[in-house]
């Protein structure tokens, strides 16, 4: 069974709660259950948020033990140079994902860190973008 980690930043333990017209009413919580349930018998998914950028790049470094990753940096997409190089030094597939089209926001949204260093990007499709970048996933499995 593949095993892929999905780490989640800076407030985004706070869905559900702020500015649910740009990222829907599902709390972290409801997705990380809708995720489990949906891929329970094909995948192994382990769920990690922080709003500290340190524990973030912790946890980068310590994914030795994962078949891929999924990553929703937050507002640290477009300002760690950090987390950048973090995600530099693993060696599996990788995938950005928004849960807003970050392109359609405010400029300083549209340039991120971590775009050069992910295999693909998922923005725009609300809380579904999780779903499908863990389905993406298997894209890397086929190779």
């Amino acid at each position: 069974m593949k095993k892929i980690l999905i780490i989640n930043g800076p407030n985004l333990n706070q869905l559900g709660i702020r500015e649910t017209d740009i990222y829907g009413s599902k709390t972290l919580k409801e997705i990380e259950d809708e995720c489990t349930k949906s891929f329970k018998d094909e995948i192994y998914l382990e769920f990690f948020q922080s709003n500290s950028e340190s524990s973030i790049i912790d946890k980068i470094h310590n994914s030795k033990d994962f078949d891929g990753m999924i990553i929703n940096a937050g507002a640290l997409t477009h300002t760690s140079i950090a987390i950048h190089d973090a995600l530099k030094i693993i060696e599996i597939p990788i995938i950005e994902v928004h849960i807003s089209n970050i392109y359609k926001r405010e400029e300083f949204r549209k340039n991120s860190f971590i775009s050069p260093v992910v295999n693909g990007i998922i923005a725009g499709f609300g809380t579904e973008v999780y779903q499908v970048a863990i389905n993406s996933m298997r894209y890397f499995y086929n190779e």
